[in-house]
């Protein structure tokens, strides 16, 4: 039988290869390029960088175009620059020109406020300066944007209520390096955000310590019952900063966070918390203010607003008024609480077919979470006598997971340690060095006794 003959690399039409050559990443086409004169030629075609500056850089003919050079050249160019990012840089670029896109629309002077990128040297000249290491997406965020003006309103979203306002800021890189900690409670914290008003900022931790995960986010809540000022919790806000970002992005661009007045409110609204009674339509969205929040002593703030809608297709006559309003709030250790009162907010809405009625008002628990639910009742105008009720959906607030620091908890182990030792001298025990993370809690931790939070609903 004669032997098979043996094919060579070079031998094969350009097609088929060119074909295999476009499943690979930009590694392996490097690498494929060393292998022979062939391949080389092959690895250097233009389509295949072309799909290449698309996935990773966001590329477009256009920029090709103006730059005056093939793909493979283009690509090279951006990766000289920008390679070190290249896992985070499309992820970020897409989430930036989402965010522009959608503010030139409804927010068009946020986009006045930002700042070009910043350059390497620059980024290189503050990790110097307060001697950490900057988290590779957050620097390739700031290559493509270096935050923005010290403006209002900021970017990162506002919240209004009677005599409350906060609006943060995204810092840039060199106002945020002004504001570093390294005292203790805080050690190693960057701002990522910062409220003119309140004083408030998101940090991010650039290493792990005092109870905190390297990169997350958070805000810092005093606790208020410790005499240490350095015990400090935390409402945790992302696990790092692509993360924080993008879903704040999403969030706006999707329009959950609604605009209101040029700026985006940080309310929350579930899709299935909607309820309709007849003509008329109920919808509730919430948030957490972490500002008026503590942990140490339990006092969880939350704002939430209502929208009340007739259907335009109504009939006239069934124009109405609303009377009073009633509530039913459960929180998260079972605890019933019934609320009613005249009107809402002081307010007594006429709604007739077409008209949006909406208010936002405010509630405070001493557990982590609680949902309410009730309804109004409604009088028509055309006849008093007539009375009627309308359903107010079940409506969930919960505030985000939150952190002791590590001062408490090992004050806590420490006490524990005691009374093991008392008890039992010839046992092993968990001298509590194993977890150096603090105590994360959520929606299902316990109320803590002993206090007492005032209401406004």
């Amino acid at each position: 039988m004669a032997a098979a003959s043996e094919i060579r690399v070079d031998q094969l039409p350009s097609d088929p290869l060119l074909h295999i050559l476009s499943f690979l990443g930009f590694r392996d086409l490097v690498h494929c390029s060393y292998v022979n004169r062939r391949l080389n030629e092959l690895c250097k075609h233009n389509p295949l960088w072309k799909c290449l500056c698309s996935k990773h850089w966001l590329l477009t003919d256009a920029d090709r175009l103006q730059s005056g050079i093939s793909w493979y050249c283009l690509f090279q160019q951006y990766y000289r620059d920008l390679g070190r990012y290249i896992q985070y840089y499309a992820v970020l670029k897409k989430a930036w020109e989402q965010l522009k896109s959608f503010l030139l629309q409804r927010c068009p002077r946020m986009i006045a406020s930002l700042k070009e990128g910043a350059t390497e040297v620059e980024l290189h000249d503050i990790e110097a300066q307060i001697g950490c290491r900057l988290p590779d997406d957050y620097r390739c965020s700031y290559r493509i944007h270096n935050g923005q003006k010290l403006v209002i309103p900021g970017l990162m979203g506002s919240m209004s209520l009677s005599n409350h306002y906060r609006s943060e800021v995204l810092l840039d890189v060199e106002t945020a390096a002004g504001g570093f900690q390294q005292r203790k409670g805080m050690r190693r914290c960057l701002p990522l955000t910062f409220c003119f008003h309140t004083g408030l900022s998101q940090y991010m931790a650039l290493e792990p310590a005092e109870g905190r995960r390297m990169f997350e986010s958070f805000y810092p809540c005093p606790d208020q019952t410790a005499q240490d000022p350095s015990a400090i919790d935390m409402f945790i806000t992302g696990s790092c900063f692509l993360e924080w970002f993008t879903a704040y992005v999403h969030n706006v661009v999707t329009g959950e966070y609604p605009i209101i007045r040029d700026q985006i409110f940080r309310y929350v609204h579930d899709k299935g918390c909607v309820a309709t009674t007849g003509d008329i339509t109920v919808s509730v969205s919430t948030s957490f203010l972490p500002e008026l929040s503590s942990v140490h002593p339990p006092h969880f703030f939350f704002t939430y607003r209502i929208r009340i809608e007739m259907s335009s297709s109504a009939s006239p006559e069934a124009a109405c008024q609303l009377d009073s309003r009633y509530w039913k709030i459960t929180t998260s250790d079972g605890n019933v609480e019934e609320v009613q009162g005249p009107g809402v907010v002081g307010e007594f809405p006429v709604m007739t077919p077409g008209k949006v009625h909406e208010y936002a008002s405010c509630t405070t628990f001493s557990t982590p979470s609680e949902y309410m639910e009730g309804h109004y009742t409604f009088h028509r105008l055309a006849n008093k006598e007539e009375v009627f009720h309308v359903a107010i959906p079940r409506f969930h607030m919960v505030c985000p997971p939150f952190r002791e620091p590590v001062v408490r908890t090992q004050k806590a182990a420490t006490s524990y340690t005691t009374r093991f030792d008392e008890h039992d001298d010839d046992g092993e025990y968990c001298d509590g060095d194993g977890d150096d993370f603090g105590d994360l809690r959520g929606i299902n931790m316990a109320a803590l006794e002993g206090a007492w939070c005032p209401r406004h609903i």
